[in-house]
């Protein structure tokens, strides 16, 4: 096989094709499912402390409520990582949005304690599938303009945000919490409504040979943006690297015996890769690094971000050490104001993110926001009034947003697209276990007046996710995407 001058890969096609209306209707149905996710991790700010009221539950009891939560999501992340890697994204995010939307539903009618863990943990393991819709859009979306889209991808969450803030400050006082379960879980509804019309990602159709069908998901783009695809013949990295082998040129002179070997691996795995063999790439020679990396990251933007908005209404329900008791009606009312105005740290935070990350870069500007969310956070060592409380926390809220927005941008673009969503999910389920570890350091630590140590834990953590990601050992900012592991070490190399 020889590699003419008309070949060319789904990322030169998505150059020519551009983003247009397509991309934008992609975007609008990944979004919905974003608005879902978020909704469903902010209403735990909320329904902890009412259900802690309602059925006199210990603040260890109140906080293992969010902690499932993420235990599901934990357990979802690296298993529908995997389904859509071997079966395609669109059966990744069908199975998640199914799960999501009847648990969510079910937890608002549990009649006790446990049954609300059962079904909040349910509605974790569909909240894992995130990062498949986030994949499945980036994949889509050309390389000159996936920073900035992607940030705007990262919007719909602080909608979801901002949303559930409001509905909940609505529906709370009036109609209780069984109310925010049930309405929160509408939204993932509408991913099962319009499933059908939703295309494979051409990117993977192409990495499983299944090149006609990734052609008539191009051409659908094409006819919709109103653009035309290239002439010639859409090949894939694995194409144009087995081509290099038979022969060879001046560009792989540096292969060493055993790339060749790799090579071949991806074709393999294409049509039949395991958990286990993915997880074995993932932490191959390399890969490793990147991946090690990358779950501390993750683990430290899921402890911060959720610590911060379980802070928001603990710091000020406590800013002075009082009996619980006495606090309870007091931390209602604050929760919802406070919640409300941390949501909107997000917006800056966003913007932020959009100038950052294809100006200053992946890795820059998350080391920069990291380290700064450490200075917002240590006035707060001490029992300070309601107001500057809530502004340190919205500086520091911004800060988060912007190393959360940009770290799931980096993600997709360090793995290849053989392990893409299996690499993000898996780094996703580690920042789960961070998500799980928070509650009992922000409620657990602050219910028990014990403020200076619980912040002073979130500074370590942010402090050392900004140093990991200063080692990452590479940056993507306007990289194509690449589709087998040789290829990203080559860029690695570059």
């Amino acid at each position: 096989m020889t590699m003419g001058d008309d070949d060319y890969t789904v990322d030169d096609a998505l150059i020519a094709l551009g983003f247009g209306k397509f991309q934008l209707l992609v975007l609008v149905y990944a979004g919905i499912g974003w608005i879902s996710e978020a909704m469903e991790m902010m209403l735990l700010s909320f329904v902890g402390p009412a259900v802690q009221s309602a059925w006199n539950l210990s603040s260890h009891q109140e906080s293992f409520i969010t902690s499932v939560v993420f235990a599901g999501m934990l357990i979802g992340a690296y298993s529908w990582g995997i389904v859509s890697d071997q079966h395609g994204r669109r059966k990744g995010f069908l199975i998640t949005a199914i799960v999501t939307s009847t648990s969510g539903f079910l937890s608002a009618f549990s009649p006790n304690y446990l049954s609300l863990l059962l079904f909040r943990s349910l509605v974790g393991l569909g909240l894992g599938g995130g990062p498949v819709l986030s994949s499945w859009f980036l994949e889509f979306v050309p390389a000159p303009n996936r920073g900035t889209w992607m940030v705007i991808f990262s919007a719909f969450w602080t909608v979801g945000t901002i949303f559930e803030a409001s509905l909940a400050w609505i529906v709370m006082p009036r109609l209780g919490w069984r109310w925010l379960l049930a309405l929160s879980s509408l939204p993932t509804s509408f991913l099962l409504l319009f499933y059908k019309m939703t295309p494979e990602s051409p990117r993977y159709l192409c990495l499983k040979g299944r090149t006609s069908e990734a052609i008539n998901v191009l051409e659908t783009i094409a006819r919709l943006n109103g653009t035309k695809l290239p002439s010639g013949t859409l090949i894939s990295d694995n194409q144009i690297e087995l081509q290099k082998i038979d022969n060879p040129s001046e560009d792989t002179v540096l292969l060493s015996p055993r790339k060749n070997d790799e090579v071949e691996t991806p074709k393999g795995m294409g049509s039949n890769l395991g958990g286990i063999s993915s997880l074995k790439m993932l932490l191959s020679p390399t890969l490793a690094r990147s991946t090690l990396l990358l779950w501390a990251v993750f683990f430290g933007n899921a402890f911060s971000y959720y610590g911060l908005v379980l802070l928001t209404s603990e710091l000020n329900a406590h800013s002075k050490c009082i009996p619980n008791k006495l606090q309870t009606e007091k931390s209602q009312d604050i929760s919802y104001k406070g919640v409300f105005i941390a949501s909107f740290a997000e917006l800056p935070g966003l913007l932020l993110s959009a100038v950052a990350v294809d100006k200053l870069g992946r890795k820059l500007s998350m080391s920069i926001m990291f380290f700064m969310c450490c200075i917002f956070l240590l006035p707060l060592t001490f029992y300070l009034p309601e107001d500057l409380t809530t502004g340190l926390l919205f500086g520091a809220r911004i800060c988060i947003t912007v190393t959360f927005t940009v770290v799931y941008i980096y993600a997709p673009e360090i793995y290849p697209t053989s392990v893409r969503t299996t690499g993000v999910g898996v780094a996703s389920s580690v920042g789960r276990i961070g998500g799980m570890l928070c509650p009992l350091v922000a409620v657990g630590l602050v219910h028990g007046c014990h403020q200076t140590i619980a912040v002073l834990l979130f500074e370590i953590v942010a402090l050392v996710s900004g140093i990991c990601v200063m080692f990452f050992p590479f940056e993507t900012m306007g990289q194509e995407l690449q589709d087998t592991v040789s290829s990203v070490k080559q860029t690695d190399n570059a």
